[in-house]
């Protein structure tokens, strides 16, 4: 990356607000396949002084939509570790849903590797632990398709999957990002010594509870595992429960 520092932080982390120098610990937040940092814009305000929050806004999506996404894991953790890196300084845990949960547990792994600063806590939410891929996904061998999974999960909306323009311009995106699920070769052969709390909804088709708990295999430093109200995607009042739970654990 040649980019100015400064303009590398806009385009990456989305604080909504300015940074507060008197926080004693970031809290890094990952987005789903599909989304955008957006979806953690309500956190700030659930959140204490003492915990800064930073979202990470990765390429191909909302400000960056003329950006390349990534679509290998490889390539994606080696970009966040140096964009990251200067946040390092202070206290951080990480936050993932779904396809950020499998990022924020990759770069940790890559952290350890380079003997970097590693996140205090790493909290996963809707996603299938590692061990549990067989190397099938869901939108695989449908015949209605990637668009018919999304349908199928509500968290595009209608207005996106119904408009044939709209659809093709933000389809390479979705393709991307689940490109980062499927094809990467991440097979770490030790756990971390980082301790894991993961978030799963009841009703999630994907995350299953008991795809979820598996993730207790990841760490050797404590697990526990909530159980939500409702499916893959958050709905408000089990987001909450997700940031009042987290707050409980950083403060």
């Amino acid at each position: 990356m040649n980019a100015h520092p400064q303009d590398i932080d806009r385009r990456w982390l989305k604080r909504f607000g300015r940074a507060d120098d008197t926080a004693r610990i970031r809290l890094l937040c990952f987005h789903h396949a599909g989304g955008s940092a957006s979806m953690y814009r309500s956190w700030r305000q659930m959140l204490p002084r003492s915990v800064e929050l930073v979202a990470v806004q990765l390429p191909g999506r909302a400000d960056r939509f003329t950006e390349p996404a990534h679509d290998r894991m490889t390539g994606l953790v080696g970009d966040l570790v140096d964009v990251l890196k200067p946040l390092f300084d202070r206290p951080f845990a990480f936050y993932g849903i779904s396809m950020g949960a499998r990022v924020a547990w990759a770069l940790t792994h890559a952290l350890r590797d380079l003997a970097m600063p590693m996140p205090t806590r790493l909290y996963i939410a809707c996603d299938p632990a590692p061990c549990t891929d067989d190397g099938t996904w869901p939108w695989q061998n449908r015949p209605d398709g990637l668009v018919g999974y999304l349908r199928e999960m509500g968290g595009t909306p209608p207005e996106v999957l119904d408009q044939p323009d709209l659809l093709r311009a933000v389809l390479p995106m979705f393709e991307a990002d689940l490109s980062v699920l499927s094809t990467h070769d991440f097979h770490p052969l030790t756990p971390l010594d980082v301790p894991i709390r993961a978030f799963a909804g009841v009703d999630d088709p994907v995350g299953t509870p008991d795809k979820v708990v598996s993730w207790r295999t990841e760490t050797t430093a404590g697990f526990r595992i909530h159980h939500l109200a409702g499916g893959h995607f958050l709905n408000p009042a089990a987001e909450r429960q997700v940031v009042e739970t987290i707050v409980q654990d950083l403060i």
